[in-house]
């Protein structure tokens, strides 16, 4: 007999696929990036901030500071995913992969992207990526993360997600999320998100396509986070390629 998921696994996936999807498609067009309801519960989120203590569930553990990526700490998921990181990224997919195609035909990109997470994930493997890319951050009072782009090899999802898994201005001050968009032939443009606890930000891995004079062009973007000026932050990485 199949043993039924959890309830709050369920419940997280049936929250993803009832965000007002047409909404935020054509918010990412716009910005790039996108905040979403709700997709975890508080009870959720404090389950996932205790995994933290459990290095069981984790394939390594990265120093920021160690490797001058900022100040702070992350772990990134082992196989098998616990619940609910495993079901939400499955959730995402579909509704993310739209957007994706949308945009590589924009910039006359290949959209190497099958119709399932499975499917990618299984082409991901063959290329040589074959470690999961999930991860739980952990930043406290000071930390800080650089502004970067999740590359993992030469095969990429151009989106990703991350979510909010403290409550803003009573658990930590400061920590917003940053994103910085390098504009063509103008200064860069800078964005700041505040995650709400249990909300999803969806945002561009490494660059989208912009309006230009010769039809689209790709603009770049990079991303991270401003320094936690008190108490501890935590947020769930959702990146849909693995590592190398």
């Amino acid at each position: 007999m199949t043993q039924s998921p959890p309830s709050s696994t369920v419940g997280a996936a049936q929250r993803v696929r009832a965000l007002e999807w047409a909404e935020i498609g054509a918010q990412l067009d716009a910005t790039g990036s996108a905040l979403t309801a709700a997709v975890l519960t508080e009870t959720q989120c404090r389950d996932l901030v205790r995994l933290y203590e459990e290095p069981g569930h984790f394939r390594s553990t990265v120093d920021m500071g160690r490797h001058r990526f900022g100040s702070g700490e992350y772990r990134y998921f082992d196989q098998p995913l616990p619940p609910p990181v495993g079901s939400l990224r499955a959730a995402f997919y579909p509704f993310l992969l739209p957007v994706a195609r949308r945009w590589a035909a924009r910039l006359g990109r290949a959209a190497p992207w099958p119709d399932t997470l499975d499917a990618w994930l299984a082409a991901c493997h063959r290329a040589g990526q074959r470690l999961p890319a999930p991860l739980l951050l952990r930043y406290r009072a000071g930390d800080w993360n650089a502004l970067h782009r999740d590359l993992y090899g030469e095969l990429v999802f151009p989106l990703q997600v991350v979510i909010g898994l403290d409550t803003p201005g009573a658990d930590y001050t400061g920590g917003e999320f940053l994103l910085v968009e390098q504009r063509m032939r103008a200064q860069s443009r800078g964005t700041a998100h505040i995650l709400p606890r249990g909300h999803a930000l969806i945002f561009t891995t490494r660059d989208r396509p912009v309006p230009s004079a010769r039809g689209w062009s790709a603009s770049p973007v990079r991303h991270g986070v401003s320094t936690v000026r008190s108490g501890r932050r935590h947020a769930l990485g959702l990146i849909f390629h693995d590592a190398a």
